[in-house]
């Protein structure tokens, strides 16, 4: 059995039904606290999964981690929870220092004192792996290479300065007390269950609604787009064989600037979903003002995890691209479960 901390968000609830898609595969405690980026509905499938133990909680709740540990006895813990909306970090910072140093801290602390107990055997197989983001590392020009585990921390945002933290602790636990820990820095994921604040879902669920596809700035913005599926498969290539302390960047090896994301999606929408008036979707492009401290290119180097652990991704953005957007025009009460609630409330703070 393995313990899963933000397991209803969107990379964690991706990684959920991928892990439990095989029948053979150990069953799940999915802990998550459910704030406006978790979403039950996203775990849907797996309702009569007996495989499936969701606990809704917080990983800063000492008391309920340190029961589940003792209570189910988890040979890993893979953690996905964390507060991960640069804007929103920009507006209010507090909530993720809360979740992301704080929270990670008090996850590792129970961690480490139920690890502690174990007998040698488990304790040897016993794997705290620690899910972070390329934005630790800071912005690069046009003409850098690629970031490397290498690289140092220049993080730019509360959100990313508080993964940056978390980061640390990981690693500060390893070197301190030998807890045994992995760590992977993904780029920028997207895919199915992706809460419509991020750039990819925002501009198709706009699109579908007939609002602006909002573009900050000049839409230079570059990053790296990693499938959330082959993520998934990455995690578990880590989890399986990662060396311990070690951290591995998970990248999908592919540069795009966002203007040329949202002009890929309105190109596929105007082929799978045209508009009743007969005009493309670029119409809805609208360029906004950028946010502050906006960084100018992430762009992950995946060498290590492949030369290593014989990881790389099976998606192409092209493809990977394509079976997102099909997604959502297949998953119209998803969808709606999102608009008419969280979503809804945010988007006319911001585009209304």
């Amino acid at each position: 059995m393995i313990l899963v901390t933000g397991g209803a968000g969107f990379i964690g609830g991706n990684f959920v039904l991928d892990w439990l898609a095989n029948p053979n595969a150990e069953a799940i405690i999915n802990l998550d606290k459910l704030t406006y980026a978790g979403n039950l509905a996203t775990l849907e499938p797996l309702k009569n999964n007996s495989r499936h133990i969701f606990v809704h909680g917080d990983i800063g709740d000492k008391e309920l981690v340190a029961g589940l540990l003792r209570g189910h006895q988890p040979r890993a813990i893979v953690n996905f929870a964390a507060e991960s909306h640069v804007d929103r970090s920009i507006h209010g910072p507090a909530e993720f220092i809360a979740t992301n140093i704080v929270g990670t801290f008090n996850l590792l602390e129970s961690a480490r004192e139920y690890w502690g107990g174990l007998n040698e055997s488990a304790k040897k197989g016993f794997r705290f792996h620690h899910v972070s983001t390329d934005e630790v590392y800071g912005s690069l020009s046009a003409a850098d290479p690629a970031f490397t585990e290498a690289n140092s921390y220049e993080p730019n945002s509360p959100y990313s300065a508080s993964k940056a933290a978390s980061d640390h602790l990981i690693r500060a636990w390893f070197h301190t007390y030998g807890f045994p820990v992995v760590t992977t820095n993904c780029s920028n994921n997207y895919g199915p269950y992706h809460f419509p604040e991020k750039l990819i879902p925002l501009v198709i669920l706009n699109a579908f609604n007939g609002k602006p596809l909002p573009i900050y700035g000049d839409g230079q913005q570059i990053r790296d787009w990693l499938y959330v599926g082959d993520h998934c498969s990455a995690i578990r290539e880590v989890l399986a064989n990662g060396k311990l302390g070690e951290t591995y960047n998970i990248g999908g090896w592919n540069e795009k600037a966002n203007i040329d994301v949202v002009k890929t999606i309105c190109n596929i929408l105007d082929e799978l979903k045209p508009r009743s008036d007969g005009r493309s979707y670029v119409e809805q492009i609208t360029f906004v003002k950028d946010r502050p401290g906006h960084d100018r290119r992430y762009a992950i180097d995946a060498s290590k995890v492949e030369r290593e652990l014989g990881w790389r991704p099976a998606e192409t953005f092209e493809t990977g691209i394509r079976k997102t957007v099909q997604w959502y025009l297949d998953n119209p009460v998803w969808i709606e479960g999102v608009v008419s609630g969280s979503y809804r409330d945010w988007l006319s703070k911001q585009y209304n």
